[in-house]
């Protein structure tokens, strides 16, 4: 069995399994309320709409790779 991809919760910095469910990346389900309610206040902002130079140093990584954190 695989050893679980560590990261810290976006909202507390709570160290957890990036694949936990049901809550992914965060470590509650608060912390991921509260990171939705930002988005929707927006507090969040994609700054600038994606172009495709933006993508164009992900072309030549292998498909698998785009789907795991580092």
């Amino acid at each position: 069995m695989s050893k679980p991809t560590r990261v810290h919760c976006p909202i507390c910095q709570k160290e957890n399994d990036f694949f936990a469910e049901p809550v992914g990346t965060f470590c509650s389900q608060r912390c991921k309320l509260i990171d939705l309610g930002k988005w929707l206040g927006e507090e969040y902002r994609v700054s600038e709409p994606l172009r495709p130079d933006h993508l164009a140093s992900y072309e030549d990584m292998p498909e698998g790779d785009l789907d795991r954190p580092e």
